[in-house]
């Protein structure tokens, strides 16, 4: 005797997601085909009827009406599948990146995606990029780091970060620095028609050299405001000439002068101070110029002023600056410190480490 159908019952909610399924234009053909299968049942009709209504096979009619009426929606999803088995175990991956951490082979100076496949043998070319791009390891990148070697770094980045943070009433606060050796390049540039009618602009290979110029600088903190001097050298007496035009635009004025470790602005330096008791010396840390503010708008000053100048003296090259200068004073604004937290080094960890 034959065995009767399963009847299949259709709640609201399954009826309208089975429905969405079977109108999708861009969804599988499959997921439609099962969707279709399971509305047909649930109006009674029998499987060999849906099977020649769908153009399909009996068994397959059979197959979901069983799947659906023990696992519901799910069970019109395919079961999981094992692929194919992995080529490559962790233990490649680990052999990989603890070589990463070996010297490259003699005559190398870094490894690179064939030179890691041959030291390793058993793992092809593919599979080292693929295990390279899964920690985003870049072998043509070199990034570089500081390691400040001051016992009181902890003490002095806090005064900096107190400084931008939380500035005392009624003082100003200024990072100052110097630009030295400017180089005043003259080379021939402009637009450059290229044979296939594309221009692009461009600069000659060739330069001439026209001297050099050092550049003091002293950023407002509060303001943005950035006040700089020209001279040929960077000594002891520029500095404190520089410091004096400082003073002048800050009359009756507490300041607190943010400042590197560089020797022309230690040696000596209780005289000036002690004829200018508003003035406030504050030194970052060793080999941590990155507390400095001022760092930022040279590194401003270069890329939109100095990068693509092309000047013929010294003075050109100076004019050229205070053009720059006049034009972003007109809209400066404060330099926001974000970094939450301030350490003394960051190097980079070992690629073995990447595992554990």
């Amino acid at each position: 005797m034959p065995v009767p159908a399963i009847r299949i019952l259709l709640g609201e909610e399954e009826r309208a997601t089975l429905t969405a399924w079977s109108r999708a234009s861009s969804g599988e053909h499959r997921l439609v085909e099962r969707a279709r299968i399971i509305l047909l049942a649930s109006e009674g009709i029998p499987a060999r009827e849906i099977a020649r209504r769908l153009d399909t096979r009996l068994a397959r009619v059979s197959k979901w009406r069983q799947r659906f009426a023990s696992q519901r929606l799910a069970g019109l999803q395919d079961s999981p599948r094992s692929g194919k088995p992995k080529t490559y175990d962790e233990v490649a991956e680990k052999r990989l990146l603890a070589l990463l951490d070996a010297p490259p082979p003699e005559g190398y100076s870094q490894w690179n995606g064939r030179l890691l496949a041959d030291a390793l043998g058993d793992v092809s070319d593919d599979q080292v990029w693929r295990l390279l791009r899964k920690h985003k390891i870049q072998l043509q990148r070199r990034r570089s780091w500081c390691i400040s070697t001051d016992p009181e770094f902890g003490a002095k980045a806090a005064d900096m970060v107190g400084l931008y943070l939380s500035p005392p009433e009624n003082a100003v606060v200024l990072c100052v620095d110097e630009k030295p050796h400017i180089q005043v390049l003259e080379r021939a540039q402009g637009w450059l028609r290229l044979p296939n009618g594309k221009a692009l602009n461009g600069f000659s290979h060739c330069y001439k050299r026209h001297g050099t110029s050092t550049l003091f600088a002293a950023l407002e903190v509060a303001t943005g405001q950035v006040q700089v001097a020209h001279y040929p050298r960077r000594r002891r007496r520029q500095f404190l000439e520089f410091m004096n035009d400082v003073v002048a635009q800050h009359p009756d004025t507490e300041l607190h002068v943010i400042l590197d470790n560089l020797n022309t602005h230690k040696p000596k330096r209780n005289r000036w101070l002690e004829r200018h008791p508003q003035v406030h010396f504050h030194f970052i840390p060793t080999y941590s110029s990155w507390l400095n503010m001022v760092e930022v708008w040279f590194s401003i000053l270069s890329r939109q002023a100095l990068r693509n100048l092309s000047a013929t003296s010294v003075r050109q090259l100076r004019g050229a600056i205070d053009h720059f200068v006049k034009a972003y004073s007109e809209t400066a604004t404060p330099f926001e410190w974000t970094k939450a937290v301030v350490e003394p080094s960051a190097p980079r960890q070992r690629y073995s480490d990447l595992c554990k």
